[in-house]
């Protein structure tokens, strides 16, 4: 049976190279990886307690979240290094962080222009860009996750920029690298050669993997830089599943932390959740990973700033006492 509406025919746009494309930023936005002054006392904190995790017999879980302005803030290498130092045992990202790291990899710039670029029908359909399309395909046919099949093409392919992928570096140093999407967010679901079904399967082995991930997460650090939406979201839900087979093992899996870093303010209180007459309520970062979630035994940090100086921080702290 078809569906009795009419659909956009793909077929009819018109793509242009992305050397046409003016990038916002390019590669001499990524900070070397040099040292910084560690100015958040809670930083050090969970920086010490990702150390001790690190050397905890089973290993439990160090997960890092993040948007896609983590990539944009120019701090691969800190990801990078902390994965190849073994301090990450899972790194998960929207479908614009990946979009952003392939991009980076490929052309050595991203981000382009929203108001320039809508204004003329242009944004997002830029040629180059919609290999990710064909990979994340390739990965379907293949069983893999998004991540992954992306982390191995970049690994693998010719991009001269690959040695500042998260995502390759991911797949080099074992670490699943999970992409979690929504249809219609990313700029590679307007092209032509968009699989919805593709998309669908990789992403969702994804979430499984986040989720066989955090089956360990007792006694671990869970940490969100900058996602307000999807972070909390997948963690609320694979938590919900793991903690439902513990329950059924007569375990229990109460006992982490979470750290959530972004530019919003919040109160010293954080640790009580805001009324739902308070907007800061549907801050989901808040409710979900900084009071619902670590309710019954975890413990919950919040650091206000930018990404570009809270991931060489955290780096800095790990770096500096794990000696």
């Amino acid at each position: 049976m078809s569906s009795q509406y009419p659909k956009f025919d793909l077929s009819r746009l018109v793509l242009r190279p992305l050397v046409d494309r003016i990038n916002d930023l390019d590669i001499n936005c990524i900070k070397p990886l040099t040292p910084s002054r560690v100015l958040h006392k809670d930083l050090k904190t969970v920086a010490s307690r990702i150390i001790r995790v690190t050397r905890s017999t089973p290993r439990r879980a160090t997960i890092l979240m993040m948007g896609a302005h983590v990539i944009r803030s120019g701090v691969q290498r800190y990801l990078i290094n902390l994965m190849e130092r073994g301090y990450i045992t899972c790194l998960a990202m929207n479908g614009a962080g990946a979009i952003h790291d392939f991009e980076f990899a490929l052309v050595g710039g991203t981000t382009e222009s929203v108001s320039r670029y809508i204004s003329e029908g242009q944004f997002g359909l830029w040629r180059e860009t919609g290999l990710i399309n064909e990979l994340v395909s390739l990965a379907a046919a293949d069983g893999l996750g998004l991540g992954e099949g992306l982390g191995k093409a970049i690994h693998e392919g010719e991009f001269p920029y690959k040695n500042l992928s998260i995502l390759a570096a991911a797949f080099r140093n074992s670490v699943p690298a999970t992409v979690h999407v929504g249809i219609g967010y990313d700029i590679v679901h307007e092209h032509p050669n968009c699989n919805g079904s593709a998309y669908g399967a990789t992403s969702f082995s994804d979430f499984l993997i986040f989720a066989r991930a955090l089956e360990s997460c007792d006694g671990g650090v869970i940490m969100n830089f900058g996602s307000a939406v999807m972070a909390p979201e997948v963690f609320l839900k694979a938590l919900a599943m793991v903690r439902n087979v513990a329950g059924q093992e007569g375990r229990r899996i109460n006992n982490f932390t979470t750290l959530v870093c972004d530019l919003r303010p919040l109160p010293s209180l954080y640790h009580s959740e805001p009324s739902k007459k308070n907007p800061a309520y549907y801050f989901r970062p808040w409710k979900t990973m900084l009071v619902r979630t670590i309710s019954e035994g975890g413990e919950s940090f919040y650091v206000q700033g930018d990404h570009k100086d809270t991931i060489p921080q955290l780096w800095t702290a790990i770096v500096l006492e794990d000696r």
